[in-house]
């Protein structure tokens, strides 16, 4: 038996790349699956074909229950009837993992408002309806796991990525609100940043004409996900879980690391004379870490 035996997870996304293998080993340990894909392109238009139901048979031959949703995280009643799928499929919902995103990468500059708008409301707009819809459900029956889908983009900032490192830094910031609010009914919320090589990756290989290697892997992210989905990660609660390469990394929370302290508080003066000598060396380096040539979802 799976350390998920009999529980049920809807997964949002998870008709391909990264979401596709964290519902795929959630089912192989024995959760019942509500597999959530709208089937659009990574800039979230334009129709394509059914992963969702490809899933659903690949966890079928799996000998695993699961049925297919299409309804789109951006919007809060049809976030609603994602929920209501495991509900009439299943009778519960013990784990929420909110997946979905789409990309539309432009400069401050260039960025079009309807492209800022597209993305956060699939990211954060996402997150927050569809936790909004089960967590109530979770808190009934006192159990549920939440796993949000970060992404170093908004932890470190990505050059192109305002919409989706403003959306992800949202979702952070709502991990650990959430995980204060929910923590005493028996659920615990946590966070992945993960790494892995899919659509939203495979420009930056056709551009540097390189083969994603073996650590790029979207699989490889999936086992700490199962593990914080299960009761076995009762105690992990509020945590940012990253990985790198073949290693799982844990993100420490933002807090300060220098002061510059002057009794009575600094006129403009002081803070000019004495800022670099105080701050400056502790100053913080901006962007993503890549390893390997690969890039945070």
């Amino acid at each position: 038996m799976g350390i998920l035996e009999g529980k049920t997870a809807i997964v949002t996304g998870s008709g391909r790349g990264i979401g596709r293998e964290l519902a795929l080993c959630l089912a192989r340990e024995g959760a019942h699956l509500v597999i959530n894909d709208v089937g659009v392109g990574l800039d979230g238009q334009g129709g394509d074909d059914d992963p969702a139901a490809q899933v659903v048979k690949e966890i079928e031959a799996l000998g695993g229950k699961a049925v297919a949703s299409y309804e789109s995280v951006s919007e809060y009643e049809a976030a609603g009837r994602i929920v209501a799928a495991a509900l009439d499929t299943f009778e519960t919902v013990d784990i929420l993992v909110n997946n979905a995103g789409i990309v539309r990468d432009k400069s401050l500059v260039k960025m079009e408002p309807e492209d800022f708008d597209a993305v956060v409301k699939v990211h954060m707009y996402g997150t927050f309806n569809c936790a909004r819809h089960a967590a109530p459900i979770m808190k009934e029956q006192g159990y549920g796991r939440i796993i949000n889908v970060t992404s170093s983009a908004g932890m470190r900032g990505n050059f192109g990525q305002t919409n989706y490192g403003a959306a992800k830094a949202a979702i952070m910031g709502m991990t650990f609100i959430w995980a204060l609010e929910l923590g005493r009914s028996g659920i615990t919320v946590n966070a992945l940043a993960p790494v892995g090589a899919t659509r939203m990756t495979a420009g930056l290989f056709e551009r540097t004409g390189t083969v994603p290697p073996p650590d790029a892997a979207p699989a490889l992210n999936a086992p700490v996900v199962a593990f914080l989905a299960s009761e076995h990660a009762a105690h992990v609660n509020g945590q940012v879980v990253g990985r790198t390469e073949y290693a799982y990394t844990l993100f420490q929370h933002p807090k300060p690391i220098a002061m510059m302290w002057r009794d009575g508080g600094w006129d403009v003066e002081g803070v000019v004379e004495h800022f670099d000598q105080v701050l400056g060396q502790h100053l913080q380096t901006v962007g993503m870490v890549m390893p390997s040539g690969m890039e945070h979802k």
